[in-house]
């Protein structure tokens, strides 16, 4: 048994393996034995085995992950894109729209703050929708209670007191938020009485819904054209993917 297990190539090895596990229990004791020696033997003298294994596994994890989203995005245009509780900034009748899923509270929304004003001031032909996506714990939640307060409130100060909130070092929070909009002119009354009467749960129970359409875990995550970005993947991939889609009218061409 062992002279037969050592003639196996090296790319196949694993594969021959699940093949045995099956018919494992028909083997006695000292023919598992033998069968486990060889496999501890083999894996430890060829450890780069175990790294294509773990390559080849993320690449069909990403594989699977990228046709769960591009579905997703197919089946969710409307809401992705169109939704009327969302921001638009930049030009709202360009030829590629930018979708960010984001949380006041993400480290990476906040390093990625920046990618969103460059591509802004560079593009002048770019649609950019902000999708707000409270995941963070209830700060965030009641941060972006806030925010949609804000946007129905003060529209036109809407994009000054997302950057704010968003670019600043301390936790986000109701208070935090509310200060924030208050610093901008925008009278704390107001946005309570806001929040009262117009309370976003079906805007952040929509975003959710699409979270789990697109197999969105984090933030932020961006939709463009067909595709979604995960994380802060930064200006470069973002302009690429919008390039694309002006080529080809697909994220990868």
């Amino acid at each position: 048994m062992k002279r037969l297990f050592k003639t196996l190539a090296a790319g196949s090895v694993l594969a021959t393996l699940m093949t045995v596990a099956a018919p494992a229990l028909a083997l006695d004791d000292q023919q598992k034995k033998e069968m486990g020696d060889f496999i501890r033997e083999y894996l430890v003298e060829n450890p780069e085995v175990l790294i294509e294994a773990q390559n080849a596994l993320e690449a069909k994890q990403q594989a699977m992950r990228l046709q769960q989203s591009t579905k997703g995005v197919a089946d969710n245009q409307k809401e992705i894109f169109s939704s009327p509780s969302d921001i638009t900034l930049g030009n709202p009748k360009g030829d590629v729209t930018v979708v960010e899923f984001f949380d006041y509270n993400c480290g990476y929304c906040k390093h990625a703050l920046g990618d969103m004003d460059d591509i802004l001031a560079k593009d002048k032909n770019i649609r950019f929708v902000l999708k707000e996506f409270p995941i963070l714990g209830p700060d965030s939640i009641a941060a972006h209670r806030v925010a949609n307060a804000v946007r129905l409130v003060a529209p036109d100060k809407y994009l000054q007191f997302h950057r704010t909130l968003l670019g600043a070092q301390e936790h986000a929070s109701e208070a935090t938020a509310i200060a924030v909009a208050g610093s901008l002119g925008i009278g704390e009354d107001a946005i309570r009485k806001s929040m009262t009467q117009n309370p976003n749960d079906a805007q952040v129970r929509q975003a959710y819904q699409l979270a789990n359409a697109i197999g969105i875990t984090g933030t932020p995550t961006y939709v463009v054209g067909n595709e979604a970005l995960f994380g802060a993947v930064g200006l470069d991939a973002i302009e690429e993917k919008v390039a694309n889609v002006r080529t080809c009218g697909k994220a990868s061409c």
